[in-house]
């Protein structure tokens, strides 16, 4: 199995913990930036964390669960009760040098994301996301864009939601951000939380770079995880199966910026016109 494909460890608990430390391996030996945890509650079930020097986007992907950060509670967050309504997600954002707490008031599935943090910002709750569409015909996807670059709520997080319809493509055509030469590119390291709606569904997954010295392609199933540290990323969803994956970024610079495979470029030149 590639290490670049995460498997849960277990149903319940935390079933994802990657750090900078145990995510380096030898496809990505330069993982610096990106941290994904995931906890998979029972109503009742509690859990609490300290950050240290990251920052953290907590994402209700499911369930509702009330929320303590920065010594403030923020309530019962959470609406969605399966990811796949596609309600609007409820995030929180806690900063470096404190704590969170989450006690789950039914059922839920919490997204941890992780990236270092510089005290710029404030324990809060993070405004509700508007659903975007992006891309034409089986390239077509749902964004909730939950802390990209147009808004200054985070300090080097970059956090969205994609889901894929049954039989379509998305982080297509193929494009990478792995080269630290903004404006052109910016150097972002990326984790991929999949799932599959029916859940026994699969999806595929590809990460390579242009020159080959990195080629894999993984069938992923709900609840795994994909590292992308360099390289070209795109997913596909087979026939009969919707696919949601929730994006974690970052590195140097909080921006996205990306450039297209230039033997695949000429998809997203069609489409812009």
């Amino acid at each position: 199995m590639s290490d670049l494909l995460r498997k849960p460890a277990g149903t319940s608990g935390k079933v994802h913990d990657i750090t900078i430390d145990n995510a380096k391996g030898p496809k990505s030996p330069d993982w610096g930036y990106v941290g994904f945890g995931l906890y998979r509650l029972k109503a009742g079930e509690s859990v609490n964390e300290t950050t240290g020097d990251l920052e953290v986007i907590l994402v209700m992907v499911e369930g509702k669960a009330t929320i303590s950060a920065g010594g403030e509670d923020f309530g019962e967050q959470g609406e969605r009760m399966s990811v796949f309504e596609q309600l609007p997600p409820h995030s929180v954002y806690v900063p470096n040098g404190t704590e969170w707490s989450a006690i789950a008031a039914t059922d839920c599935t919490i997204g941890v994301c992780t990236a270092p943090g510089n005290s710029g910002h404030k324990a809060r709750v993070l405004p509700v996301p508007e659903k975007v569409t992006r891309g034409k015909g089986a390239n077509t996807r749902y964004i909730f864009p939950i802390a990209m670059e147009e808004s200054d709520v985070a300090d080097s997080l970059l956090v969205t939601e994609v889901f894929t319809p049954s039989g379509n493509w998305s982080s297509y055509p193929p494009h990478r951000h792995d080269e630290d030469s903004f404006p052109d590119m910016t150097y972002l390291e990326e984790t991929y939380y999949h799932r599959l709606n029916p859940d026994q569904g699969y999806g595929h997954q590809r990460v390579f770079t242009e020159d080959g010295s990195l080629d894999e392609t993984m069938s992923v199933s709900s609840h795994d995880v994909v590292l992308v540290p360099k390289g070209h990323h795109p997913c596909g969803a087979p026939y009969g199966y919707e696919m949601y994956y929730l994006n974690v970024m970052a590195g140097p610079m909080r921006k996205w910026r990306f450039k297209n495979h230039p033997d695949h470029d000429w998809i997203a030149q069609r489409d812009a016109g």
